[in-house]
């Protein structure tokens, strides 16, 4: 016997502590590598629109993802050092060197962390592609769907394993410096108690944990008007008091909890000193998980919201076809459509058609200026609008408006939430042919969704109508189609007839909604002067090299038609990428929260064995045994779900209403979508928790029970 065959001795008899630090390594770096893989990819960063708030949301996530995961690494680790400074007292008193035991020891950590890490990092990328795969078999496909991967992702978990490998070797040589052979050996029984706080730290915590949410939110808006400056980066920090009142919450249900203990204060007495004696911890843990879990709910929530907003709006429609299109083109007409549609045993009526004309509209715009402040500059002629004289507007809609001359009103849907893009506000209206100008007051909102749109559809007198359109050219007036079918509806006919109007365009209509011809006109002088301009800003935004059935096209050209029952059908294949990326982010933070949860409660059977045995010896019955795990387990399991789902729905539902200041119709039946999404997720946290429950009965030979 000799202190190398005594090392390999007694790193065999702690294995199961070596074995958890390896899984928490490798699903810590698989799940950054499987989350950086997809957020990285061509396949989402071609869809996710460039400052959109979809992608900052992804962003986001990722942050709390990477970081979770990096503290739950580090954690891991600190566990396996607890354990193993036993072996390293043991050796320590048989007469065995710091200098002698440095390099066996660096050398297991060393390979412990880089063999899980490379592991990790190999199975993250076949686990996208197989659980892309899987989203693209059984829950929809199509072309966008196409996973490509960009490899220089891989730099996002590479950064994490370097950081996870100096972490645990400087925790080795802090441990390799500890004198104490006594304390060395009994590392593992040490508890880590907090302070304890007074009673009013929970309540407080709730509060500033509001309140930083709020400040997160405005923080933008509030720098922008004090400053007149756009905000910068930096200014997430104010995001920080979130997390400063989510410790303050947790420190406060760890030493108190949340009940009253007047009545019955010895009930549950060890359960409670055993999560008090290791708070530091505890606290932790339960932080990560209440992180991970508000992160996937927050990507969760994405998909009812967005599923009943459109599905509302094709509810909504009030023909079952509409298109429109510049007067310069030739599109079929009504009898060319009911003859296609004849082919598929289907039979137009309600046929109803109008015309608009395009004006330039006036408005102020920001301007960044060299030393990076922000002012506001006017424009005479700043935007495009679509104008409807009011007899127009009646004809296809059926309504009985009268709008006063020398006014204007905007239309909107039933709920006026598409409308912030929309001039709400006096206005002048210029003919950009003649240049004349028509000076209009806003007489209020009309409603009919499908002149909705993010350029704008408005109404004026019919006599201001034929004064401001005198000399106007086919290039800036239009043509709206709507109609209706007799009976059942066919998808292939929709599809044919989407298809079939898009081929009729010439190029330079297959343009995206943020292609301002207006701005193109008042800035000709210029790109003459420059031979470019106009044509570069058509070229930014030209959309002709677009399949018709891309996200893109359908959610941002300029002339897309709404057909009913195509925007009820191919709502999964619009928004797969969006939908299949925020699945793949829910996913991930999920899993690595109930691993987190699963760790935590493994090394409640670890460290806390003897105190179970103990309490056998004193003759308690397996029945108390197991409450007392299970007030433990529950307490890892239970309070990061409430806390987390809490605390996103309160943010969520406040992000909702912050948008346009109220709850709309659509919104609060997605919220509810969301509850019902929380409690399917609630459910399979327990299905977890009962199985770690079992495990770790089993780990602390406790017998078991028929139901926990």
């Amino acid at each position: 016997m000799n202190i190398s065959v005594l090392e390999r001795k007694l790193r065999k008899a702690d294995k199961k502590q070596a074995v958890l630090y390896l899984f928490c390594n490798f699903i810590s770096l698989m799940l950054i590598t499987a989350y950086s893989a997809i957020m990285f990819s061509s396949t989402v960063q071609n869809i996710f629109p460039e400052g959109g708030d979809s992608r900052r949301q992804m962003y986001m996530i990722f942050v709390l993802a990477l970081a979770g995961c990096l503290i739950f690494t580090v954690y891991a680790s600190s566990l396996f050092f607890r354990r193993k400074s036993r072996q390293l007292g043991i050796l320590m008193a048989l007469g065995a060197s710091r200098k002698r035991l440095a390099p066996g020891l660096f050398f297991e950590v060393l390979i412990l962390s880089c063999s899980s890490s490379l592991l990790g990092i190999l199975a993250g990328v076949p686990a996208v592609i197989l659980l892309w795969k899987f989203f693209r078999t059984f829950l929809t496909d199509s072309a966008e769907m196409v996973l490509v991967l960009d490899f220089r992702f891989l730099l996002v978990p590479a950064g994490m394993f370097l950081t996870a490998a100096v972490s645990v070797s400087a925790l080795a040589f802090l441990y390799l410096r500890k004198t104490n052979i006594i304390d060395v050996v009994q590392e593992e029984h040490k508890n880590e108690p907090v302070k304890e706080p007074g009673r009013w730290c929970g309540p407080a915590g709730i509060l500033i944990l509001i309140g930083g949410a709020v400040l997160g939110y405005y923080h933008s808006a509030i720098y922008e008007a004090v400053f007149h400056r756009y905000s910068p980066g930096w200014m997430n920090v104010s995001y920080l008091p979130v997390f400063i009142g989510l410790y303050m919450i947790m420190l406060h249900t760890v030493v108190h909890g949340w009940g009253s203990r007047r009545k019955h204060p010895y009930k549950n007495i060890i359960a409670r000193s055993m999560m008090k004696f290791q708070g530091k911890q505890t606290v932790n843990s339960l932080i990560v998980c209440t992180v991970l879990i508000a992160g996937g709910c927050f990507a969760m929530f994405y998909l009812p919201v967005l599923y009943t907003s459109s599905f509302l709006d094709a509810k909504s429609q009030q023909y079952d076809y509409s298109f429109h299109y510049r007067a310069d083109q030739t599109l079929s007409n009504q009898k060319e459509i009911a003859d296609i549609a004849a082919g598929y045993d289907v039979s137009l009526k309600d046929w109803t058609e109008g015309s608009y004309i395009t004006l330039a509209l006036d408005g102020r715009k920001e301007i960044e200026g060299e030393d990076g402040a922000i002012h506001l500059e006017y424009h005479r002629m700043l935007a495009e609008g679509k104008v409807l004289s009011e007899s127009a507007f009646n004809r296809i809609t059926g309504q009985n408006t009268d709008v006063p001359r020398g006014s204007f009103s905007a239309i909107s849907n039933d709920e006026e939430t598409a409308t912030y893009w929309v001039t709400s506000r006096d206005s002048v209206f210029t003919n950009p042919e003649t240049r004349r100008e028509l000076p209009l007051k806003f007489h209020g909102f009309l409603h009919f969704s499908l002149l909705t749109d993010q350029i704008g559809y408005y109404v004026i007198d019919d006599t201001d109508y034929s004064a401001i359109s005198q000399g106007i050219t086919p290039y800036w007036s239009g043509s709206l189609v709507f109609f209706n079918v007799d009976g059942k509806d066919s998808y292939p006919f929709a599809s044919r007839l989407y298809h079939m109007l898009i081929a009729s365009f010439d190029k330079d209509c297959l343009t995206s909604v943020y292609y301002n011809r207006v701005k193109e006109l008042t800035d000709s002088s210029e790109s003459a002067d420059s031979g470019a301009g106009g044509s570069q800003e058509f070229l930014k935004n030209d959309m002709s090299g677009l399949s018709p059935d891309a996200a893109d096209f359908r959610l941002y050209w300029t002339y897309m038609p709404k057909f009913r029952i195509l925007t009820a059908s191919d709502f999964m294949q619009t928004f797969s990428v969006f939908l299949m990326t925020f699945l793949f982010i829910c996913i991930i933070c999920l899993t690595a929260a109930m691993v987190i949860a699963y760790t935590r409660c493994q090394t409640i059977a670890i460290n806390n064995r003897y105190v179970f045995d103990d309490l056998k010896r004193l003759g308690a019955s397996p029945a108390f045994l197991r409450k007392e795990v299970r007030l433990q387990c529950g307490n890892v399991f239970k309070i990061p779900a409430v806390t987390g789902m809490s605390a996103m729905s309160l943010l969520y539902g406040m992000i909702l209403f912050a948008n346009d200041g109220r709850f709309s119709r659509s919104e609060i039946l997605g919220f509810l979508l969301c509850m019902a999404v929380m409690a399917v997720i609630a459910a399979f946290f327990y299905g977890i928790y009962v199985h770690t429950l079992r495990i770790v009965c089993m780990e602390l030979e406790i017998p078991e029970s028929r139901t926990f």
